[in-house]
């Protein structure tokens, strides 16, 4: 994340001779496209935009309002496909990233947890954009649905700009610190993907031997 981070930084920074407005629109599109294709580095974006906040290159409140409306978008766009094309044209799919047994596992969880998990989604890496198709899928309030996911935004976005105005002078630390939590959720994602193709794949086992 480092390289992106500098990447980005120089990106961000040739945006400026052409003006500030620029800037903030690469940022709400990043925000916007790293729930349709992840995992696309939104992060990344955020920290750069913060680091651009804490030295006085970005307006604060039109950073935030660019990085929570682009992920609140798409967010919601999604949430619109899941309402729209319903249930059974999933489950019918069944797509391999998002199969029926997944709908059905996502759905008994957003029953018990739907507030907690559209309140804590931003802060869990590739789960947002299921999280939103399936709150649509089950016709989740459209209101509720809306606020949650603007409270999840600006409690991780207002995060990430408070490090960035806090520690810019010591950027790569907080890089290291990103990278960090990608390194431990990514694993921890990977392993339960592998537990639930295991038990998957025995019970495909047991059934054909019954």
């Amino acid at each position: 994340m480092n390289d992106s981070l500098v990447h980005i930084n120089e990106y961000l920074d040739l945006l400026f001779a052409y003006g500030p407005v620029w800037v903030y629109v690469v940022v709400f599109s990043a925000c916007f496209v790293e729930n349709l294709f992840p995992p696309f580095p939104g992060d990344t974006f955020i920290l750069a935009g913060g680091g651009l906040v804490a030295v006085g290159r970005l307006d604060l409140a039109l950073c935030l309002l660019s990085v929570i409306s682009g992920g609140l978008c798409s967010v919601m766009l999604l949430y619109v496909l899941g309402r729209k094309y319903g249930r059974s044209f999933f489950i019918r799919k069944d797509y391999r990233y998002f199969s029926a047994s997944d709908i059905y596992r996502m759905e008994s969880g957003f029953r018990r947890w739907g507030v907690l998990l559209l309140v804590f989604s931003r802060f869990v890496v590739g789960a947002r954009s299921a999280l939103a198709l399936v709150a649509g899928i089950g016709r989740y309030p459209v209101l509720g649905m809306f606020m949650y996911s603007l409270i999840s935004y600006f409690l991780f976005t207002g995060l990430v700009m408070y490090i960035a105005l806090v520690l810019v002078e010591n950027i790569e630390a907080v890089a290291g610190y990103f990278r960090t939590y990608e390194l431990v959720i990514w694993p921890i994602l990977i392993v339960l993907v592998i537990v639930w193709v295991v038990r998957r794949i025995g019970k495909r086992r047991k059934a054909g031997a019954a």
